[in-house]
């Protein structure tokens, strides 16, 4: 956003954008296939910088020829102004236009090439998982939990390899590094203890300080990372931690078609924070006397805070007797304050996420609200954004649903209505993830180098074709697809199934 209010609000940059370039705002969300491509590019021209916000310049053919992340109002720290950049570009293109030319036809050749990715022949073998565990440690924050140093994010995805690779062979390595993950994210700060639910990342290590924003892709991994927590450990607080998760889903994020908001905003009025964070008046304002310093105590609110003079809430010591009572009653009161805005587009991948958290967790939990929810969404997802053809379409939002689906939707959809066959024996969601699967194949396939591409080969054409391998912060679309591919295969007794799921697993060996 700082971006976006210093330059493209700014009207003589405006006015200098308009008249020199025509000038395209996409919505990464909704076009993951275009980020993904000039993001490639970007990273190329910035020397392995990439990021966002992202500029990009393009030929009229879509050809990139320069880009970068992030050009302040004035020059400053080594970096041209975004005047200047706009500027210098337009000049390039009608003065030297050949070698502009000769540049983007350099850059393209790069980036198809960069797409055909090499599938290993070597075998996939248990040691190859095996080996994954401690090369996670050597990361691993043994104090606080999660890998690396802040920012954290929170790593979904290794923490239910890690429950997996404790639940397949006993590694208790394995095992001490997701459930101290799942316990410190769970301290409180980056997971709301009134509320429920997880912010976007913390920027400390201590998993105290969020970002506050709330993603559904986040919250929907984590429910379901809490909840496999709780199967194996059998530890309650993992899985009240799944269950007010999803409570705060289907309280603040859902939608009045049954799927689910792509976000709440981490500002409010401006201001980041302002909603989640007190002082030691504000508690004694709302509840009585005692109650009011058990509450400070607990909750470890100071005059001084621990964020900008106020304090994020983390429990700490032996919670108060009425702990219920006074989690309710400041929970009220802030609901009471202005509130975050909501980002209320459905995007269909991420709401295949919710579906499969929401639909396991309703079985496991035996929450019938949570399979009622599920069935909701099922229903939306399959009917409110396919088109004609009963295909995904990316995103809806006020009443419109648009831009076909991509591999990752496709690949959660499938994925999020299997869960729902498993919990309810309903044999149409099953056929339906069959269906979804059947249009990968004959999609997004690449029947050369193996796996599948990551937009649909009757999609619209960019200047190339992307493989996404990485599961950051969501599942990559190869990930899903195999994922659902190995469950369909075992759900059939269909062996050629599970091979498909091989090929994804070949590309990814080399990377």
């Amino acid at each position: 956003h700082v971006m976006e209010h210093e330059s493209f609000e700014d009207p003589g940059t405006a006015e200098l954008m308009n008249r020199l370039f025509v000038n395209v705002k996409v919505d990464r969300e909704e076009r993951p296939d275009l980020d993904a491509v000039y993001m490639n590019a970007v990273v190329q021209f910035t020397g392995g910088h990439g990021g966002w916000p992202m500029t990009v310049f393009l030929t009229p053919d879509g050809e990139p020829f320069h880009g970068g992340t992030y050009f302040p109002p004035q020059p400053r720290s080594g970096l041209p102004s975004f005047r200047q950049v706009l500027e210098a570009v337009d000049e390039a293109y009608r003065d030297r236009s050949d070698e502009v030319a000769e540049g983007a036809r350099r850059m393209t050749e790069y980036l198809r090439t960069a797409s055909a990715l090499e599938p290993s022949d070597d075998p996939l073998t248990e040691p190859l998982l095996q080996a994954a565990v401690p090369a996670m440690g050597r990361v691993f924050d043994s104090r606080w939990g999660g890998f690396g140093s802040a920012p954290k994010f929170p790593p979904a995805s290794a923490i239910e390899f890690l429950l997996r690779m404790y639940r397949r062979d006993g590694n208790t390595d394995a095992l001490e590094m997701a459930t101290a993950t799942l316990d410190g994210m769970a301290l409180g700060g980056m997971y709301d203890v009134l509320g429920g639910g997880f912010a976007r990342y913390s920027v400390d290590e201590r998993w105290l300080v969020p970002h506050f924003e709330k993603m559904l892709y986040d919250n929907a991994l984590l429910a379901t990372a809490y909840l496999h927590g709780w199967v194996v450990t059998g530890d309650d607080r993992r899985r009240e931690v799944c269950e007010r998760t999803l409570d705060f889903m289907l309280c603040d994020l859902i939608l009045p078609e049954g799927v689910f908001a792509s976000a709440l905003d981490a500002d409010t009025e401006g201001v980041e924070g302002t909603t989640y964070v007190w002082t030691p008046d504000q508690i004694r304002s709302v509840l009585e006397p005692a109650d009011a310093e058990a509450a400070i105590a607990y909750y470890g609110v100071s005059d001084q805070g621990n964020f900008e003079g106020r304090s994020v809430l983390r429990p700490s010591g032996p919670p108060p007797a009425n702990l219920e009572s006074i989690r309710r009653q400041l929970l009220d009161a802030r609901m009471g304050r202005p509130q975050p805005a909501r980002d209320d587009k459905a995007i269909a991948c991420w709401n295949g996420l919710a579906l499969s958290a929401l639909a396991e967790a309703g079985w496991r939990l035996s929450r019938d609200d949570y399979l009622q929810a599920a069935r909701r969404c099922a229903e939306f997802l399959l009917d409110g954004m396919s088109d004609e053809r009963g295909r995904p379409l990316r995103s809806y939002r006020a009443g419109e649903a648009k831009i076909a689906g991509y591999l990752d939707d496709h690949g959660a959809i499938a994925l999020g209505l299997m869960e729902l066959h498993l919990a309810t024996g309903e044999d149409r969601w099953l056929g339906e993830a069959e269906r979804l699967i059947g249009i990968v194949l004959e999609q997004f396939a690449d029947g050369e180098q193996g796996g599948f591409f990551y937009s649909a080969a009757d999609g619209e054409r960019l200047v190339a074709r992307h493989k996404e391998l990485d599961d950051n912060p969501t599942p990559a679309g190869q990930s899903l697809v195999a994922t659902a591919l190995i469950k369909l295969g075992r759900l059939r007794g269909d062996e050629e199934w599970e091979q498909r799921a091989v090929s994804v697993l070949r590309l990814a060996l080399p990377y």
